[in-house]
């Protein structure tokens, strides 16, 4: 899915556009199959009883609670999670009901580096840490193919027109 143009600079376009990475989705597909599986046992197990509705629509009504709280919850939010890099500025999204967003300008990052660990090498995510000018390093966790989005960001900000800085130039042949 792209990201809506109308967001967008006249001059700017997506770069990449990411969701998390699907393993913040794990755990709740584990629960999810958990809940499932042992509604269907219990329900069940009631089934010869006199009160099996009422016993079913309670673990119905459980199920759906631990459904909704621990499945749906992180579902949406990964779904309404954006992280994007256009050709001026790194943009960062989330929420549903209460939404927040950081945009960074490539003109006022210092340094980006990246850290994944055996697990998130694994799976092919990562963490990537933006310092700009100002503020303390930003951390976005659960980045897909992280490496790849690095050196994106890395390719952007130098080639950048507006910075002081362009690579294949001389200091001082450059003024």
């Amino acid at each position: 899915m792209a990201y809506p143009d109308d967001l967008l600079g006249e001059d700017e376009h997506v770069v990449i556009h990411k969701h998390p990475h699907w393993k913040m989705l794990f755990w709740p597909t584990v629960v999810f199959l958990i809940t499932v599986a042992a509604g269907a046992y219990l329900a069940a197990l009631v089934s010869s009883q006199s009160w099996r509705e009422y016993a079913w629509i309670a673990i119905g009504a459980i199920a759906l609670i631990v459904i909704v709280w621990i499945v749906l919850g992180p579902l949406i939010r990964w779904r309404t999670t954006h992280f994007v890099l256009t050709t001026h500025r790194v943009m960062v999204r989330e929420g549903v009901l209460t939404r927040t967003g950081i945009d960074i300008p490539m003109s006022r990052i210092n340094s980006v580096q990246f850290r994944h660990g055996l697990l998130d090498r694994l799976v092919g995510a990562g963490t990537l840490i933006i310092e700009s000018a100002s503020d303390e390093p930003l951390e976005f966790d659960d980045i897909p193919n992280v490496e790849y989005v690095h050196s994106l960001l890395y390719r952007e900000i130098n080639d950048d027109p507006n910075d002081d800085f362009h690579p294949g130039h001389s200091e001082r042949g450059h003024r």
